[in-house]
């Protein structure tokens, strides 16, 4: 195989039987009996699979060059996590481009007037089977809060907001400061995707993959 052979393709291996193993608010599991190769035969085994509504992520970039980020509390990791606005796709037949909209102005407070994708990516895809995109925003204007229709509750009722700028977030990255999965990401590709002149951007509507 090339260079040019890599490439994520769709695959699906014959499940022999599925089971329901519990179902919560966000996320549901299921086991599946997977008929999977070996050597000149198959063997069936098990494999948990975490049912995920999937989401969509927002990294915006202002026109000093920084970086959008806001701090949550996360229980499962027992941190308070710099992370970039964030939502699930809970609302069904909502375009994602409107979804990343609303999120970015119910967790942030601020609109863009351009919007690209940044990447596309599964966040555990060994157990998973959530996938989330990534926006870039950029043109961005900051709206009063009074003119937010949405309250914040929980986790989110008091998240502080930075901004900094891209080369000392991408820093923060490599040094192990910052830790969420979609930050990470997504900081990494805007400072990718800046030195090439953002040419290599697709946009907000592209379809996945």
């Amino acid at each position: 195989m090339t260079p040019d052979d890599v490439r994520d393709l769709p695959e699906r291996w014959t499940v022999v039987a599925a089971a329901p193993v519990f179902q919560g608010k966000v996320f549901g599991v299921r086991r599946d009996r997977v008929e999977m190769p070996r050597g000149d035969g198959t063997e069936i085994v098990d494999r948990d699979v975490l049912e995920h509504l999937g989401s969509v992520a927002v990294l915006a970039l202002d026109d000093r060059d920084r970086v959008l980020l806001l701090r949550q509390y996360r229980h499962p990791v027992e941190r308070l996590l710099w992370e970039i606005p964030a939502g699930l796709r809970d609302v069904a037949g909502e375009p994602l481009p409107k979804l990343a909209e609303r999120e970015l102005l119910e967790e942030a407070g601020y609109r863009a007037d351009r919007w690209d994708t940044l990447l596309d990516m599964f966040t555990s895809p060994g157990m998973s089977s959530e996938r989330v995109r990534v926006f870039l925003a950029r043109d961005l204007t900051e709206v009063p809060v009074e003119q937010i229709d949405f309250e914040r509750v929980h986790e989110e009722a008091d998240m502080p907001v930075v901004w900094v700028p891209l080369d000392e977030a991408v820093h923060k990255v490599l040094s192990g400061e910052v830790h969420n999965g979609l930050a990470c990401m997504g900081v990494l590709a805007a400072y990718a995707a800046r030195a090439s002149g953002f040419v290599d951007l697709r946009p907000a509507d592209a379809p996945e993959g």
